[in-house]
């Protein structure tokens, strides 16, 4: 769910909506992306250190679910400055989850399962992802051009609440 609620804002989408929403820049919109870039990349370091304070699970979902309001949110900023501080302060909490889930994945099945656990996990998050920019086209058209951000904030939190319903009392061995 997590993957097919991602799907309905790829980069390409969020450009566009931009461009169309507040006329901005390709110019301004690669600065952007390039803020996107770096914040992601950092994210991933503070979550391992984040992971071994509070557990994965409470990583994946207490930086995602908040993320995932601030995607719902873009669409109702009322001007450029906001909506990309919105997006920016989403990237930056967005991706925590990734190596959190990895390592989680493969901590809590055997060893002899982890190559099969994570390829299964990785395939299926692929082709959830590969369905979604279909209906967010159809979405911006016939309903509105920031729908696809609330759909996927909306899936995307959903998601995390169910993760953490189903697998908030699942430790690995190492936070047990």
């Amino acid at each position: 769910m997590d993957a097919f609620g991602g799907g309905f804002v790829l980069q390409a989408f969020i450009v566009y909506w931009f461009r169309v929403r507040f006329d901005a820049s390709p110019e301004l919109l690669g600065l952007v992306f390039f803020g996107v870039g770096f914040l992601q990349s950092v994210s991933f370091l503070v979550a391992a250190r984040l992971a071994n304070r509070i557990g994965l699970v409470n990583t994946m979902v207490f930086t995602h679910l908040p993320s995932n309001v601030l995607l719902a949110a873009i669409p109702f900023a009322p001007n450029l400055g906001l909506a990309l501080a919105l997006l920016l302060a989403r990237f930056a909490l967005s991706q925590m989850d990734v190596p959190a889930r990895q390592s989680y994945v493969v901590a809590v099945v055997d060893p002899d399962e982890r190559t099969a656990a994570a390829s299964v996990t990785n395939a299926t998050r692929t082709v959830a992802q590969a369905v979604s920019p279909a209906l967010a086209g159809a979405l911006l058209q016939s309903l509105a051009l920031g729908a696809p951000f609330v759909l996927a904030g909306t899936l995307k939190g959903i998601y995390d609440l169910g993760l953490l319903a189903a697998f908030r009392n699942v430790k690995p061995k190492e936070e047990s």
